[in-house]
């Protein structure tokens, strides 16, 4: 079921990007200290190749260490299913097929969940991107403008800079948003859910991805189309404006309220 409300303003694909002052906002509204990256995927394999200075794997990964390699390393990263540790990493991002074996998830029954039949309910409740389009994955940081654009952009910061960030997308055309936690194989509620909806996505990074992609124990991630960004952008400027910035300065918590509360609402 599509997220949008119908009464909600649409948001359209710039003409271009300006990958540079897009994330020179990000790093000066939200202080973050992970790089934002965006992940694109390709019919064919050599679509892939293509992308300036990218990198090939030498060894078997999970989809969450590519993707940390971007972040972390700043490195562009291209991937084909054989790069993959396992179905479960290709089958979120289409390149593998969501076939009986994958659903059945019975090698992860008796060690995330209890009996065939909840991992089964598990592999159903994932987000994931159908197979048979897409051959190959890439991943590179947004400032090097590599991937013009991504299929997604991808910020992991601390609750409160996501905050911030989804208080900047709800400033102008207010919308309710929904998420789901699916639980291990979390990389379904943020890039799979992102690519096969095209919709805002945030997730808490699961223990794979904690464990294997370096994510950080203080780290939420949001993956969105990157045509989203500039209303955010837009929207924590405005929310500065007001003095409703990151990082939040604490008030106090035995002090009277009545004084700070002023600051931001005056007489409303």
């Amino acid at each position: 079921m599509s997220l949008i409300d119908p009464d909600s303003i649409a948001v359209d694909e710039p003409a271009e990007y300006n990958w540079n002052e897009l994330v020179d906002s990000l790093y000066r509204l939200l202080r973050l200290k992970t790089t934002p990256i965006g992940m694109k995927l390709f019919e064919t394999v050599e679509e892939m190749e293509a992308v300036p200075r990218i990198r090939r794997p030498n060894a078997i990964h999970t989809t969450d260490q590519v993707v940390a390699q971007a972040a972390r390393l700043g490195w562009t990263v291209g991937i084909t299913n054989d790069d993959l540790v396992g179905a479960q990493c290709g089958a979120v991002i289409g390149l593998h097929p969501q076939d009986e074996a994958w659903r059945s998830g019975k090698n992860m029954s008796g060690v995330w969940f209890e009996t065939d039949e909840d991992a089964r309910a598990h592999q159903e409740a994932m987000d994931v991107v159908p197979y048979g389009t897409y051959t190959a994955m890439a991943v590179s940081p947004l400032a090097s403008g590599r991937l013009d654009p991504p299929d997604i952009a991808m910020i992991y910061a601390t609750p409160g800079q996501m905050m911030i960030f989804i208080n900047g997308l709800q400033w102008s055309g207010y919308r309710k948003f929904e998420w789901s936690v699916v639980g291990e194989s979390a990389c379904a509620d943020s890039w799979g859910r992102a690519l096969a909806t095209g919709e805002p996505s945030l997730a808490i990074p699961c223990f794979a991805e904690r464990r294997y992609g370096g994510v950080l124990d203080d780290e939420l991630l949001i993956a969105l189309p990157p045509k989203y960004l500039p209303r955010a952008i837009a929207g924590m400027e405005r929310l500065s404006a007001n003095g409703l910035r990151y990082p939040i300065p604490q008030y106090g918590i035995q002090s009277d309220a009545r004084a700070g509360l002023a600051v931001s609402y005056g007489e409303r």
